[in-house]
């Protein structure tokens, strides 16, 4: 069965291509000075514009102030803002409602304990997305190539559509959906030839993977 596929972290227009034609569902953007992905609007809005009607967009943001909120609801204009810090939910519904664009919030993972933080998001977030726990002492919240335990959401039921992140590339995305039964996968780290530098080969073939998965 096929899968919906994410392709985070897009920085040049040769990635942005590579992911439209190879029928990725959704892009995603950074906003965040600590990633190796981080755009500025204006960057970030040339690449999106060949992608609008074609594919969902998602700023990804971390702990974001109200100012950020604005400026990428006003200035980006996402399908989609992607909260990957420590956001409660109360703070998901605000950006919600205060930039009127929907929420995915990701959620890291290390336990089945873990899992059960959805159920507070489900309510405000129209996605949720699982993710690897980061190390402690990580200065970034995720696109750091970790899986986690994907049987952990084996035979997991949500009221929201949901992806799962975390250390996915072209070869072990089949054994992913297989074990954890994801309808949509996420990827960065996993289709670059370094840090922050996409590799349209890769991207073709991680997208290949989830038409087949």
């Amino acid at each position: 069965m096929a899968v919906n596929a994410k392709i985070c972290g897009v920085t040049t227009p040769e990635a942005a291509r590579a992911a439209l034609d190879g029928g990725a569902a959704y892009l995603g953007f950074v906003f965040f000075e600590k990633s190796p992905r981080h755009l500025g609007l204006e960057a970030a809005e040339r690449l999106a514009a060949p992608a609008r009607g074609r594919a969902k967009i998602v700023a990804l943001t971390v702990d974001p102030s109200d100012g950020e909120v604005d400026r990428i609801a006003q200035g980006f204009r996402p399908d989609f803002i992607q909260l990957h810090g420590h956001e409660s939910p109360a703070r998901a519904r605000e950006v919600a409602v205060r930039s009127g664009v929907a929420v995915i919030k990701v959620l890291p993972v290390s336990e089945a304990a873990d899992l059960e933080a959805a159920a507070d998001y489900e309510p405000v977030a129209e996605h949720l997305m699982f993710d690897a726990k980061p190390p402690k002492d990580a200065e970034r919240p995720g696109g750091l190539g970790a899986p986690f335990d994907w049987s952990l959401l084996a035979g997991r039921r949500f009221r929201r559509p949901w992806l799962l992140a975390g250390g996915l590339d072209p070869w072990n995305l089949a054994e992913a959906v297989q074990r954890s039964g994801a309808p949509i996968v996420d990827v960065s780290s996993g289709v670059e030839r370094g840090p922050g530098l996409k590799d349209p080969a890769l991207i073709a073939a991680f997208l290949d993977a989830a038409r087949k998965a």
